[in-house]
């Protein structure tokens, strides 16, 4: 068993995901008011509507138990008046008929107010976080992000189609209920009110741990799809190393603890109803007990009275029974509305200034003036970068992994912002124009690839939705895509999954390629984007791109120093410093870093 406990937590060691952390705060109501006002909308038309059913629902319950008790039993049955008692039933059928009308309506309009608002909801936290920096995405798990816009909103739907109007409905039904057991008989009234405080200090006192149990219920969800979402895109590695029943394992022990916290905020949900139970029959006892007294040694309370205070009491648990409820989705929403806020209070490391001015029709030269730049407070990443390219220029970055090459490029794309010095674009700081009026004009080639769902010819057209068909096949054609395109079952229009796996590596980046060229940018950043791609394919794009990079600033980041020989500038980087810049002849002739990185990596191909 120890064996098997030490063989599970070496394996957590091997998958270790951040989780999110427990937000400790005091319930706080002017937070849930904020949730509340995501209702403001719908305030002139369902909302009002749906108080009218509950307030003629209500009304009808509070009613019904004196027509029975008092005027039935005292009147119609005491005096034997037959007219009066078909009348009383005539009446009270016809207040259950409006009664059930009012709550079908009461139900389709709160569904329909709870729809809405779980709609907004998600669309204002997803439209938040498309907004929201690099920086943001960096620090978080794809599987806590999807967490918070799917399972946190919704874990409120229970609160907004139910939850709200029922606590309307049971705050003015026990307001009711205690007027009229006090107009029926104030002692027994008293009598049976004074087991509340202690309800109410039970009630109390569970508050805190059920909320926290619902936090780590969220938490605990959020490291499942971490984990499922890492699995998912990574099992043709998992299945390469034959990891799959460590995988599994892991799985089992993430699945474990979200089963265990789901079971730990349950049992004290369950906590309360019971316990209302409890007081019910506390309340019963004090009722027959006392009320048979006054019914039989005072004659303060007739048998209708009694009879209809009964049915009251019964009712008056029913609503405090379902405060309980409502209470916990309160709990509920709470520990979802924190994790929900906390990402809406997010603010974008790189924003816009207020007058921020549109950047229209660039030339393309871009300046650095004494830049620096840290990821964070250890290293930093640029040390006092000062460099200029041409416009129209082909402008090479080279350097080992870590030199700072493609966090120049980070910078020009404005995905950061510098943490001293300025960037420029046609002698403009970055930081004073909108960022979209940067970014349209600006195509970046990762050697990662994204591929969305969807057909090969939206694919292309996706920096460019406006694109036509033959504008879109020309982009195609010009970095040798068209050959392996019209090959597909079913050309450009060809359903390309997730992630493009039915696609080669090398046929997803010509496809990035064809991407980025058909935006027409005038800023075109490849990042390592021919690493993936084979030589003869290579040749075939280096071809394609003397024409297409005309006039074009082009930013090529490369370890394969073959692709920047035609390069018009070559800056060389080690540890966020520009240690030479110059043509491919001039370094070579110089015969300094770069000169050396070039014979050391043609001596690898000769070995090779």
């Amino acid at each position: 068993m120890n064996e098997k406990k030490e063989e599970k937590n070496n394996v957590n060691e091997r998958f270790h995901y951040s989780t999110d952390q427990a937000i400790e705060k005091p319930f706080n109501w002017l937070q849930m008011s904020r949730l509340f006002s995501y209702m403001k909308p719908y305030s002139k038309n369902l909302l009002p509507l749906a108080f009218l059913a509950v307030i003629i629902a209500t009304a009808v319950r509070l009613v019904v138990p004196i027509l029975i008790g008092v005027y039935t039993l005292d009147h119609a049955v005491a005096n034997k008046d037959t007219d009066l008692l078909i009348n009383l039933v005539l009446i009270i059928a016809g207040l259950y008929t409006l009664s059930y009308v009012a709550n079908v309506f009461r139900i389709r309009w709160m569904n329909q107010l709870g729809q809405n608002v779980i709609y907004d909801i998600r669309k204002h936290l997803f439209t938040h976080v498309q907004n929201l920096s690099h920086r943001f995405f960096d620090q978080r798990s794809a599987g806590s992000i999807l967490v918070r816009i799917m399972n946190d909103i919704n874990s409120l739907q229970e609160l907004f189609t139910n939850g709200v109007i029922n606590l309307l409905m049971d705050f003015l039904l026990l307001i009711g209920i205690f007027i009229i057991l006090f107009a029926l008989s104030p002692e027994l009234t008293l009598a049976i009110m004074v087991i509340l405080p202690v309800m109410f200090f039970i009630s109390t006192s569970l508050r805190k741990k059920i909320r926290r149990s619902w936090q780590m219920v969220r938490i605990k969800q959020a490291k499942l799809n971490s984990h499922l979402n890492e699995s998912i895109q990574g099992i043709r590695v998992t299945q390469s190393f034959t990891q799959e029943k460590e995988n599994m394992e892991f799985f089992d022990g993430v699945n474990t603890e979200t089963f265990e916290s789901w079971r730990d905020a349950t049992r004290k949900n369950a906590m309360f109803r019971p316990f209302v139970e409890m007081t019910n029959a506390l309340g019963t006892a004090i009722l027959l007990w006392y009320g048979a007294y006054l019914i039989t040694s005072t004659n303060s309370l007739s048998i209708g009275e009694f009879v209809s205070f009964a049915v009251y009491l019964g009712m008056f648990w029913e609503p405090i029974s379902r405060l309980g409820q409502v209470y916990n989705q309160l709990l509920m929403g709470m520990a979802s509305s924190e994790r929900i806020f906390e990402y809406l209070d997010e603010k974008p490391i790189v924003s816009e200034m207020e007058n921020a001015k549109p950047l229209t029709h660039i030339k393309g030269k871009i300046e650095f003036d004494n830049v620096e730049f840290s990821y964070d407070e250890k290293r930093k990443a640029l040390k006092g970068i000062s460099l200029t390219m041409k416009a129209g220029q082909t402008v090479a970055l080279v350097g080992h992994t870590g030199s700072g090459k493609t966090t120049i490029a980070n910078l020009i794309s404005r995905f950061y912002d510098a943490t001293s010095g300025t960037v420029k674009i046609d002698g403009i700081d970055i930081k004073d124009v909108k960022l979209d009026s940067v970014r349209s004009q600006i195509s970046v080639v990762l050697q990662d690839t994204f591929i969305f769902s969807g057909t090969i010819i939206e694919n292309i057209r996706f920096g460019r939705p406006d694109a036509t068909d033959d504008e879109v096949i020309d982009a195609a054609k010009a970095v040798g895509a068209n050959h392996f395109i019209e090959k597909l079952s079913n050309g450009y229009h060809t359903e390309v999954e997730e992630r493009g796996n039915i696609l080669s590596v090398g046929e997803r980046q010509l496809l990035s390629f064809a991407r980025a060229l058909l935006a027409d940018p005038k800023i075109l950043i490849l990042d390592e984007a021919t690493a993936s791609i084979d030589t003869e394919t290579e040749m075939n794009i280096q071809l394609a791109l003397r024409k297409l990079l005309k006039n074009r600033t082009a930013i090529i980041i490369a370890h394969r120093l073959s692709t920047i020989r035609e390069a018009d500038n070559i800056f060389v980087l080690d540890h966020g410093e520009i240690l030479e810049q110059g043509s491919h002849a001039e370094l070579m002739d110089l015969q300094g870093e770069y000169y050396h990185l070039v014979k050391a990596q043609f001596k690898m191909l000769e070995v090779g």
